[in-house]
């Protein structure tokens, strides 16, 4: 990862707008940040942090993002972050807004704008930028995918604190833990920890409630068997519970089935005393009901003698009607004569009742012969009424002719109108077509001249462009020259000062007794020695390298002015001198009359449609004049025709209506009166034959009468019994006969009598010994019961135990296997000698990786003095794991790293944070950090010690890496040529940058 850009407006002290050119400050491989307290050295790096990850380090995070808004901006000054980077081979541009709380445009107040983000990407071959997102989640992810590391881990290996890593060093193993595993994300192996004991706290919750169900079970068993079980005094997880239950249990069981067996013997013998009570209260319930059948025998008899006289009185009555029945066919038939000569009689009443006072004498044969009159007369009428139907349709044919005569003269009208009018409508369309026709030719002139035109204006712009271009490109060969200039200048005065100091330099390579490479002496006694200004061969080639680069750089300056004056050249040929505005303007104008040809062009098929459909109604006006004429003379003979015949019909039907209105109303007259004349000559024939068959029926009955012994024809109708009188007679005559059969069948029997002779039966004294007996028995049945359900209690209640102990037996082999896993994981077990947890055991393998690549700085600052190793050893009762010791090669001995000086403790933590970043770095699938920041504490160094630190970090540039330094040392500021200054003052701090490149 590459910074190459940062913008910053209205962010922190920064109350305009600040942009830091890190491409030309990493140039020197080694920059300084620097300032007075509170200028906002700080916030740059936060503007790089909010930039990637949209939040700044640590507790100066806080709410949305307001408070990253500068004090010193103006209120119409949005805050904003852009940086610009390279990381995995893509040059990237990232812009976030934090939300803004900005006056509102209308009225008083303020309102809140949203948060925003931009993420853009460089695309080489096309020469310009492409958006990618504008979602803050989809860039936060691209961003966290690409560098491979979270925020936390960004601020410790990017943005090196020294102050967090100086107290690291000193820090217990507790504090530790919590960076390293912040940074190497191994909370997995503290949740594997967490999972470990909840499982151990699962199992072992899972052996009490087995255990616990069991001396559930065991209480269950104590309340079943009563007194014959004692219950192990144990709690729920201690050993031996289980055999013991099981034995008390066993001992329940076998008590239970001898009380068993003693109750089966006692419900047996009051089961034999119970059959013996039942028998007797039998036999003495037999002869109670036998006593009681006697008696209820003789008071029936006694009932039936006193009703014998209603019994006699019934059969005679039912003898009477036996006889009236013979004469009931007479007594039906003369009824149903009577009913019909009464309905004749009224429906000839009716009849006659319609007919005129004419007829009201006359006999069935007058009525007769009057309707036959009026059936002829009726039909001398056919002829009129077809005579007068012809009539009517006459009349409506009539009507017809005048409607179509009016709608004809219409049309002819509406035609010589329209048809007046017909030469200047089709000049007026024809024209239309015309102009049409004309647009479309010019639109098609117009199409031809507008590429053309679209070529040039593009090569204009081009031409524009690439005059901007050349430009840029002539001051980037100037300031390309400028710097290879500088830079030879510096490699050919870094070579003198070598050459000067070259004694030096051969002087560190002599040996006592070796022959010197320059004079071949074997005694040195004066060698020369380096001064504080020395420039080693190192030194040289990396300015050799700088003078070359620069070269190439120029040489790429210049490859790239000759590419743009050709293509420059090209556009102007292309484009002319015209200006592009004026091209534009020819452009706009050829659009907008083409665009205008082609809407009045769009017209033609309109236009000529138009002419089509007028000329196709000229020709149906004319077809429709020339009809309606034809029409018109014909229709003048259809009327006369039409008036001589209904002359000649109203005439004859004068003569066939005679008074009545029309000649249907006369027919209508006849036929109503010949069917009334039918009708009442019907009706008085059936009443003069329904009279005579009523006088035979009368003749009938009294014959009948006489017959059956009735003086009367009404005697015998009074004697006569309907069927629901006469079924229930019938059924008293049956019930008094059936009554007295079954008092004597009682009183003959032998048994019943015998019984009526004997003692009255005492059934309750039978009733309260057979009870007595039958409880005894319940007792002895709800004893046995008791005894049964005891046993089965028992025994399921001994299973289910011996079930849930097989069942016990796996979960507690699991608790015992999971409970030393755990606690070896959780560094308790007697099997982890050094007590150190899982997660310590991983972080411990990182920091002896971190040590490992700290030393490699560490000694070359200490001068090959002092080396970090890590260490696993107990301190005091803690665990071991995270022991962080510093050998001392001057001593031979090992000590803490919290006994290390100020200016040790340094870089010391300097170089712990540096090969933390590696590893940190590898971590994250080995992206490349070409661009790091380390925080203060220079401060603490002397001058040689300090020369050593700036060497090493100086080395870094050989993997072509930038370090920025942040510090106050105002002696870096003689050393370190690359600077970015932060100036405060009343209205916002501002940024300095100078030595660059």
């Amino acid at each position: 990862m590459r910074l190459h850009r940062l913008d910053i407006t209205a962010f922190g002290p920064f109350g305009g707008s600040q942009t830091v050119d890190f491409d030309e400050l990493s140039a020197a491989g080694l920059f300084l940040l620097h300032g007075p307290t509170g200028a906002g050295k700080t916030s740059v790096l936060d503007g790089v942090c909010y930039a990637l990850y949209g939040a700044v380090p640590g507790a100066r995070q806080s709410g949305q993002g307001l408070t990253l808004r500068s004090d010193h901006a103006t209120p119409a000054t949005r805050t904003s972050v852009t940086l610009e980077l390279t990381v995995a081979g893509r040059r990237l541009e990232i812009t976030r807004q934090p939300p803004w709380e900005r006056p509102k445009k209308r009225g008083s107040g303020s309102t809140l704008d949203k948060a925003q983000s931009w993420l853009r990407e460089y695309d080489g071959a096309a020469g310009s930028w492409k958006d990618l997102s504008r979602s803050h989640q989809e860039i936060g992810e691209e961003i966290t995918q690409l560098l491979g590391m979270s925020r936390e881990q960004f601020c410790q290996v990017v943005l090196l604190p020294q102050g967090d890593f100086a107290r690291f060093l000193r820090a217990d193993a507790e504090a530790r833990g919590k960076l390293l595993g912040r940074l190497f994300d191994t909370h997995r192996f503290a949740e594997v920890e967490k999972r470990l004991a909840e499982r151990r706290r699962t199992a072992e919750a899972q052996v009490r409630e087995g255990d616990a169900a069991l001396l559930a079970d065991a209480h269950r068993m104590q309340q079943a068997a009563g007194d014959a079980m004692e219950l192990p005094e144990l709690a729920p997880g201690e050993p031996g519970l289980a055999e013991a239950v099981l034995s008390a249990a066993a001992v329940a069981r076998a008590t239970a089935r001898e009380q068993l067996t003693i109750a089966h013997c006692g419900l047996a013998a009051a089961e034999s005393r119970q059959a013996v009570a039942e028998r007797d209260l039998a036999d003495v319930r037999e002869l109670d009901r036998l006593q009681r059948r006697f008696a209820q025998a003789r008071e029936r008899a006694a009932l039936l003698e006193e009703r014998a006289d209603g019994y006699h009185q019934a059969q005679a009555r039912m003898e009477r009607a036996r006889k009236a029945e013979a004469v009931a066919p007479a007594l039906e038939l003369r009824e149903a004569a009577e009913a019909e000569h009464r309905r004749a009689a009224a429906a000839e009443a009716r009849a006659r009742g319609l007919l005129p006072e004419t007829f009201a004498e006359a006999g069935a044969a007058g009525l007769a012969s009057a309707a036959r009159r009026s059936a002829e007369e009726l039909g001398g009428l056919d002829s009129a009424r077809r005579a007068e139907q012809r009539l009517g349709r006459l009349v409506a044919e009539r009507a017809d002719l005048e409607h179509e005569e009016r709608s004809d003269e219409d049309v002819l009208q509406e035609a010589e109108t329209w048809l007046a009018g017909w030469e200047e409508s089709r000049a007026g369309l024809q024209q239309d077509v015309e102009s049409a026709q004309e647009a479309a030719t010019r639109a098609e002139q117009l199409s031809v001249q507008r590429e053309p035109a679209r070529k040039r204006l593009a090569a204009a712009r081009q031409r524009d462009e690439f005059a901007r271009d050349t430009d840029d490109a002539q001051r980037q060969v100037i300031e390309a020259t400028e710097r290879a200039l500088k830079a030879r200048a510096e490699w050919l005065e870094v070579k003198e000062q070598r050459l000067n100091g070259i004694a030096a330099e051969l002087a560190a390579q002599l040996t006592e007794g070796a022959p010197c490479a320059v004079c071949g002496a074997t005694e040195h006694p004066a060698p020369a020695r380096k001064d504080a200004g020395h420039v080693d061969r190192e030194t040289e080639e990396s300015a050799l390298a700088a003078s070359q680069r620069a070269d190439e750089q120029r040489a790429e300056a210049e490859r790239r002015l000759a590419f743009v004056q050709r293509a420059l050249a090209a556009a102007q040929g292309e484009a002319g001198d015209t200006s592009t505005e004026e091209l534009a303007a020819q452009v706009e104008e050829l659009e907008r009359e083409y665009t205008q040809a082609r809407g009045l062009a769009s017209a033609l098929h309109t236009a000529a449609e138009q002419l089509r459909q007028a000329e196709r109604e000229r020709e149906r006006r004319l077809t429709a004049q020339r009809e309606a004429a034809v029409r018109t003379a014909s229709r003048g003979a259809r009327r006369d025709a039409l008036d001589r015949e209904r002359t000649a019909l109203e005439a004859e039907l004068a003569e066939a209506r005679g008074d009545a209105g029309s000649v249907a109303v006369r027919a209508a007259q006849l036929e109503r009166q010949a069917a009334l004349l039918t009708d009442a000559a019907d009706t008085a024939r059936v009443a003069e034959d329904t009279a005579q068959r009523l006088k035979d029926a009368d003749a009938r009955l009294a014959d009948a009468a006489f017959r059956a012994g009735f003086d009367t024809p009404g005697a015998a109708a009074a004697a006569l019994l309907d069927d629901a009188a006469h079924r229930d007679l019938q059924h008293r005559l049956d019930a008094w006969q059936a009554e007295e059969a079954a008092v004597r069948a009682v009183l003959a029997e032998t048994d019943t009598a015998e019984a009526a002779r004997q003692p009255d039966a005492d059934v309750t004294g039978a009733e309260r010994a057979a009870a007595d007996a039958a409880g005894r028995v319940r007792e002895a049945a709800s004893a046995r019961d008791a005894a049964a359900r005891r046993c089965a209690e028992l025994d399921r209640l001994s299973a289910r135990a011996a079930t849930g102990l097989r069942r016990l037996a796996p979960l507690r082999e699991e608790y015992d296997r999971v409970a030393r896993l755990s606690a070896l994981a959780a560094g308790t077990s007697a099997d982890n000698e050094r007590k150190m947890r899982l997660e310590s055991y991983v972080l411990a393998a990182r920091l002896e990786q971190v040590a490992a690549a700290a030393t490699v700085r560490l000694q070359r600052m200490s001068s090959g003095r002092y080396t970090l190793v890590h260490s696993d050893d107990r301190s005091g009762r803690g665990r071991s794991g995270l022991g962080l010791h510093v050998v001392d090669a001057w001593t031979g001995r090992e000590r803490d790293t919290s006994t290390l000086s100020g200016g040790e403790t340094f870089f010391a933590s300097l170089a712990l944070a540096l090969g933390l970043a590696d590893v940190v770095t590898d971590e994250a699938g080995g992206v490349r950090l070409d661009t790091l920041f380390i925080d203060e504490g220079f401060g603490s160094l002397d001058d040689q010690t300090l020369d050593e630190v700036l060497d090493v970090l100086d080395a870094l540039r050989e993997r072509d890496r930038s370090v920025g330094i942040v510090s106050h040392v105002a002696d870096l500021r003689r050393r370190i040529h690359a600077q970015l200054e932060v100036v405060k003052g009343r209205s916002g701090s501002v940024l300095r940058q100078r030595g660059g490149g």
